[in-house]
């Protein structure tokens, strides 16, 4: 018996499935980037941060709306916990940024040869924002952002500004769960399609381009990332420098997503070409079964660090492990998602994060059997008040991966 749904047509048959998924989908309004913004300031206020640095990245998105790339030179605002965002760009760059700007606030010029972070300082001075104030800096600012602030400031509490980024950020809104539910949608549907096309013979760089392509048709820009291996190489979970052949009887791990308005997909599939043996299937339905072990311990407020206990506490009870080593899951069990692939919180070990409506996980116990296979599914939920809901459900069964059994599709 072979598995259902793989290697069923070619790929231009396959494309010729898949059609744009985003005609209905709204990126995140002005509006909600203001109500953003008074949260963080509510936030601050109550905790004595006088101000935040968003460096140009996910946190500048997040909060104003403005697109911008973090390079060698600052761009970015600071956020008072009073007042409206103030941003600093070089000269050269402020006629580029306004149309880029979502939220309303100046724009403080750099010339090429002044210093940025004494613009940084001065800035802080004219809001009247004292020279001892708690001033939290970006954390996915580069040191050398930091560094400079620090260099020219005289008295300044530099934070770390996480405690105020992630606060707002781990709490999805509707909004945000529409637009990953949207790019979930696509990329379990580009999934299904890659399996479809697969062939003995095929390269990992040839499926990588298909992917892309397929992301494409459903609307996404392309693939944001994509992984894609056979055979052993799957016992490495983000893959080896070259690349493979598809070979009969080879499990196959593929790991991709999209972008929707800003907003990520990441989706695991994995399955054999062929008929999957005992080991294979013992181990895939392991992996299947860890999976359903976390998703049924994320409950609202327990602790994240639970939601691993119970895959890993599931996989030590079959002889895997013990904790992260392998045969067995090598690393944590999720991570959040949002507008970066990874970000908090995260389910592992120790962390006492409880877990609260419209926070989103990735939820994928990987097994890795050395020299052999590895296993990855990765479904994704989020929390509502009733508990946790999957974003795609998760992989049916080792011989019918997408479920087409009884289905339209098959």
């Amino acid at each position: 018996m072979t598995t259902i749904g793989i290697g069923t047509q070619t790929p231009e048959q396959a494309l010729a499935t898949l059609k744009d998924m985003t005609k209905t989908v709204m990126p995140i309004q002005p509006k909600e980037h203001l109500a953003r913004i008074a949260k963080a300031q509510a936030y601050m206020q109550a905790n004595n941060i006088d101000a935040i640095y968003l460096n140009a990245g996910t946190n500048l998105t997040y909060f104003t709306g403005m697109k911008w790339y973090a390079s060698e030179r600052m761009v970015g605002a600071i956020l008072p916990a009073v007042g409206v965002v103030q941003y600093i760009a070089p000269y050269f760059e402020i006629g580029t940024l306004n149309g880029f700007k979502v939220i309303d606030g100046p724009i403080h010029g750099w010339q090429e040869h002044q210093s940025p972070y004494v613009l940084f300082i001065d800035v802080l001075e004219q809001l009247h924002i004292s020279d001892t104030a708690t001033i939290g800096i970006d954390e996915n600012a580069q040191f050398f952002i930091f560094d400079g602030i620090n260099k020219v400031q005289n008295g300044l509490d530099l934070i770390n500004a996480q405690s105020v980024t992630a606060h707002c950020r781990m709490h999805k809104s509707d909004n945000e769960i529409v637009l990953m539910q949207a790019a979930m949608n696509m990329t379990l549907a580009v999934h299904q399609a890659t399996a479809s096309m697969l062939y003995v013979g095929i390269s990992t760089t040839e499926v990588e381009a298909f992917i892309k392509c397929a992301h494409q048709k459903v609307g996404a820009p392309g693939s944001y990332f994509c992984i894609v291996l056979f055979g052993v190489a799957t016992s490495f979970p983000h893959g080896v420098k070259d690349a493979q052949v598809l070979q009969a009887g080879d499990m196959v791990l593929i790991d991709t997503g999209c972008k929707v308005h800003d907003y990520l997909s990441d989706i695991t599939r994995t399955y054999v070409f062929g008929e999957p043996t005992d080991e294979q299937r013992e181990f895939w339905n392991m992996e299947k079964t860890a999976q359903l072990a976390a998703f049924n311990a994320a409950k609202i407020g327990v602790p994240c660090e639970a939601v691993d206990d119970a895959a890993r506490g599931y996989l030590a009870s079959q002889g895997l492990g013990p904790e992260y080593q392998t045969p067995g899951c090598p690393h944590r069990t999720g991570h959040g998602i949002g507008l970066d692939i990874h970000e908090w919180p995260y389910l592992v070990g120790g962390n006492k994060t409880q877990l609260a409506t419209g926070m989103c996980f990735s939820n994928e116990p990987m097994l890795v059997i050395p020299d052999k296979f590895g296993i990855r599914l990765e479904d994704h939920f989020y929390m509502t008040d009733q508990g946790a809901r999957w974003f795609t459900e998760p992989s049916s069964s080792i011989d019918d991966p997408f479920g087409l059994i009884n289905s339209d599709n098959l």
